[in-house]
């Protein structure tokens, strides 16, 4: 019993989670295909999605349109001729053939607006058709700057190693094949159940588990298309999810989150060993730095001989404090300073002298000592 139309086509759509602009029957040939197939095609987004009919659900291809180099007509527009263009993709180069070629100027149109955001000029197609183009063409642009671009896909072998993940990758994503991710899980379970991997088809990914049952451990391997709304897992009901980190926690949460992601374990230490204690070396005392001063600049000018200390006079006595004499020694003392004061008066009496008169030639007078010039008289002055 076939599917309802509408069934099928809420199905595809949310297998795709991708609007609908075009569909139809087209034949499609690759370079290893010797004749052209049947298919059923849909553009939705800038992805076209073929069906083995128009009653199948899940899509056997697709082609990544955002991808497209270049697309050759073999031969002009003629009425009543086949239309033959050629894709030309990263991977390959695939043929699409209508047998109507009106069906194949409308396919050509649609596939051109959607990769280059603009009608071409030189179709043949009625108003009526350009218009849903234009309307088309709104609706591309509308989706396209929401879209949010998912993990890139991986690089090749030779730039990384097989167990190193990639930015923004599931910490169980390795760069093996098939067999490879089924080994590492028969070989090492305590590491992990789920291996994330890349597929045979570019850009798209597999999930391979092993999932112990009452029968014993089992292997499964799930595939995992890439388009440019997402992710989808394939299955019985399919799954759209954002990134490759929410694949992997789909498959967790279905689970119960009985298996865990393959980690390749890293050997750590389990002994704590004492290092010896560090040799006693003697060190030399740091020498310190003289401090270096500036030397002293003499001054220019001359060097003025200092006066001499004044000399003490001959009545001047220091006893020390140490030796004190007695009183015979006392009176003696005292006698003679009275004596020596006496004689110094009398020098100082016989040396002063009174100058007489302004005008007049002073006289002298010393002892009966005479100048012819001067006359200089000598009187007793007191001293002060």
């Amino acid at each position: 019993m076939s599917k309802h139309p509408r069934v099928v086509h809420k199905r595809r759509e949310t297998i795709t989670a991708l609007p609908l602009y075009y569909s139809g029957n087209l034949l499609k040939k690759s370079a290893k295909d010797k004749d052209f197939q049947h298919f059923y095609g849909e553009l939705r987004g800038s992805t076209l999605f073929l069906y083995n009919n128009d009653t199948q659900d899940t899509y056997t291809e697709r082609l990544d349109l955002e991808l497209l180099k270049s697309m050759e007509l073999e031969s002009p527009y003629k009425k009543k001729v086949p239309t033959i263009f050629t894709l030309a993709l990263p991977q390959e180069e695939v043929q699409l053939k209508m047998d109507n070629a009106d069906t194949g100027e409308e396919w050509r149109g649609y596939i051109l607006t959607v990769v280059n955001k603009e009608i071409p000029r030189n179709l043949q197609m009625l108003p009526g058709q350009k218009m849903k183009l234009e309307e088309m063409l709104s609706l591309e642009k509308k989706r396209s700057p929401q879209l949010e671009r998912p993990a890139l896909p991986p690089r090749p072998g030779f730039l990384q190693s097989k167990h190193t993940p990639l930015p923004d990758m599931p910490i169980c994503y390795f760069n093996v094949t098939r067999q490879e991710a089924e080994k590492m899980l028969e070989k090492n379970p305590e590491n992990g159940n789920i291996i994330l991997r890349p597929s045979t088809i570019p850009k798209n990914y597999a999930l391979t588990l092993r999932q112990k049952t009452a029968r014993g451990p089992v292997l499964k391997n799930y595939r995992v298309t890439y388009t440019s709304s997402g992710f989808v897992i394939e299955l019985e009901n399919p799954m759209t999810v954002r990134s490759l980190n929410d694949v992997l926690k789909y498959f967790l949460e279905k689970t119960e989150y009985r298996l865990r992601p393959y980690v390749v374990s890293q050997p750590y230490d389990t002994r704590i060993v004492m290092s010896p204690p560090p040799k006693c070396v003697s060190l030399p005392q740091p020498t310190v730095p003289r401090a270096q001063v500036a030397p002293m600049q003499r001054s220019q000018t001359k060097d003025k001989d200092l006066p001499p200390l004044p000399k003490p006079d001959e009545g001047e006595y220091v006893i020390p404090d140490d030796h004190l004499p007695d009183e015979h020694m006392i009176k003696k003392a005292a006698q003679v300073a009275n004596e020596l004061e006496a004689i110094l008066q009398m020098r100082k009496q016989e040396n002063a002298y009174i100058e007489t008169g302004k005008d007049e030639e002073p006289t002298y007078q010393n002892g009966g000592c005479e100048k012819p010039s001067k006359t200089i008289q000598w009187s007793n002055v007191p001293m002060t």
